[in-house]
């Protein structure tokens, strides 16, 4: 919106050509980054007041790390304050005529609509699962596969149009499985390796990304601080890859695919980034509001359509490793116990606890040594993910 109103008074005088700053993606991007986290730490404390004064405390497990029963009533659905930072800060500081961040904006805000959903019942009906899990997974799948879609026929053109006439050669072809190498799976550290999806393998991939994204950040989401330190790192980390394949020269020297519009997503991620800041400012041990399904939800589902776009699938599992670890954890656990039930009586558990952190916690880890040192593994693993801009 800035950029347009700046544009807009240049060519009303050249006095006003010190607006031409706004025109550079990367002054934005920081702006951006700024205006999210001051309305973060600006509005914070009032949306904390808010949530206390309706009542909505997070409900603990009893069967759950006992020390955490000291949370209840903990103010939760703080995810709130974060999504309001990012879409705020997104729409003063973006090229609205830029069709990926909007894509990326109602994925974020349509998976925040189901945790708003999920946290609610939670509150509500006194009920620590809330909502039913398939009912979960249903909405969460009808939206990851239209944004699926779209993308398909989106990362290869220049515009909507293109997009459209890309989607009606697909029909009158039958709805034939070639898409441009622009849409192939690159394989990071790799100069020449690249897979070709085809139409239905880049939708499969991108539901199972993104979809699959959402629910492991929002099963990270556990600990004071645990999941949003690792999503600022990773979002951040995102950007430079969308700066990079939204820039032709970048692109070329780098040997990634040119992605026409996919480098204004650095706004996107960097208001990401700022908002989650401001949250970490409240949401630090000890918590004075936890983020709750709205906010994990949400952003786990931004980050793997930014993912996507920027065609870096598998970099995204490398730099959220604590995120694929911490799903893989529950998906084991559960796996293990249900077979085990099945075939001698008696459910067993390779965890003491699901996910992974609470096994730590019950291993003898504090809190806080929990939480620091998976962020300084997210880190590492951001660090061997940018690696692979160069290392090729």
């Amino acid at each position: 919106m800035l950029l347009s109103l700046a544009m807009w008074l240049q060519t009303l005088s050249p006095e006003f050509g010190y607006f031409r700053v706004f025109q550079y993606l990367t002054f934005r991007a920081v702006m951006a980054a700024m205006t999210a986290l001051l309305i973060g730490l600006a509005f914070g404390p009032w949306v904390i007041r808010r949530l206390t004064a309706l009542k909505i405390g997070q409900p603990i497990r009893e069967y759950g790390v006992q020390q955490h029963l000291a949370k209840s009533g903990t103010p939760t659905m703080g995810g709130v304050l974060v999504l309001i930072g990012i879409t705020v800060s997104t729409l003063l500081w973006f090229d609205w005529s830029n069709r990926f961040v909007w894509i990326v904006l109602l994925v974020t805000l349509g998976f925040g609509a189901i945790g708003w959903a999920d946290d609610w019942r939670k509150v509500v009906d006194k009920n620590p699962e809330g909502m039913r899990s398939r009912d979960k997974f249903f909405w969460q799948s009808l939206i990851g596969l239209v944004a699926a879609v779209y993308l398909a026929f989106s990362v290869s053109e220049t515009s909507n149009l293109r997009v459209f006439e890309l989607f009606l050669r697909w029909v009158q072809s039958g709805f034939s499985n070639d898409l441009p190498p622009a849409a192939d799976l690159i394989v990071p550290f790799f100069k020449t390796i690249s897979y070709p999806l085809g139409v239905y393998g880049f939708i499969a991939l991108t539901w199972f990304v993104i979809v699959g994204a959402s629910n492991a950040v929002n099963l990270t989401d556990g600990l004071d601080g645990l999941a949003i330190m690792p999503v600022v790192m990773v979002a951040s980390a995102l950007g430079v890859f969308a700066y990079v394949t939204g820039n032709a020269y970048f692109s070329k020297y780098l040997l990634f695919p040119y992605i026409p519009g996919s480098g204004e997503l650095l706004v996107f991620c960097a208001a990401m980034a700022g908002a989650g800041l401001a949250f970490l400012w409240f949401n630090a041990h000890p918590a004075q509001v936890f983020m709750g399904d709205v906010g994990a939800l949400a952003l786990g589902g931004a980050l793997g359509t930014v993912a996507v776009i920027t065609r870096q699938e598998i970099v995204l599992g490398i730099m959220g490793g604590v995120f694929v670890v911490e799903a893989l954890s529950v998906m084991l656990q559960v796996s293990w116990f249900k077979y085990t039930r099945k075939r001698y009586g008696t459910g067993r558990r390779i965890l003491k606890m699901a996910p992974l952190h609470h096994h730590f916690e019950k291993s003898g880890w504090k809190e806080t040594q929990v939480v620091v040192r998976f962020w300084i593994i997210t880190m590492l693993l951001c660090l061997i993910g940018l690696a692979s801009l160069k290392l090729r």
